[in-house]
């Protein structure tokens, strides 16, 4: 069966609203990978006190906007290829992740995702985060399964 998803469609299945939604654009996708921007707004909740007086985004929430790009949005992708509206959602599983270079408020990240398999209803990807100078701040591997959601 033909995707017919949209990459905006895509977002609108998040199961994620604001302060937790971590997607801006999905710039490109096709089966064997995503590539998505967010902008982190300089006025987030986890800013204050995260680092008093110079704060930086925690690693955590950097790992999510990587998880949903790389395998939520991807995983609802993948899904959709077997039926046209996904009743399912992904969760992550696991992650193993290396940071390199700090996120600060205001700043706008690239996720890459390249899928390492999907099977058995579980998506593994490597991932990317990539600065607006194209530098490398954190990359590892996430994985994630296909849930059910509340309809």
């Amino acid at each position: 069966m033909a995707n017919s998803l949209t990459p905006q469609d895509i977002i609108h299945l998040l199961p994620y609203t604001e302060p937790f939604l971590f997607v801006d654009e999905l710039l490109s996708i096709s089966g064997e990978g995503i590539k998505g921007t967010y902008t982190f707004n300089a006025d987030a909740f986890y800013y204050k006190g995260h680092f008093k007086d110079n704060p930086v985004t925690p690693g955590v929430i950097l790992t999510e906007c990587m998880a949903q790009i790389g395998v939520v949005c991807l995983g609802i992708y993948l899904l959709s290829k077997e039926n046209p509206v996904p009743s399912r959602g992904f969760v992550m599983s696991s992650s193993e992740m290396d940071f390199y270079l700090p996120v600060f408020p205001g700043a706008t990240v690239t996720v890459l995702s390249e899928k390492l398999y999907f099977r058995f209803n579980k998506l593994k990807c490597k991932v990317k985060l990539l600065n607006d100078k194209q530098e490398v701040i954190a990359k590892g591997f996430i994985s994630g399964m296909a849930g059910l959601q509340k309809i």
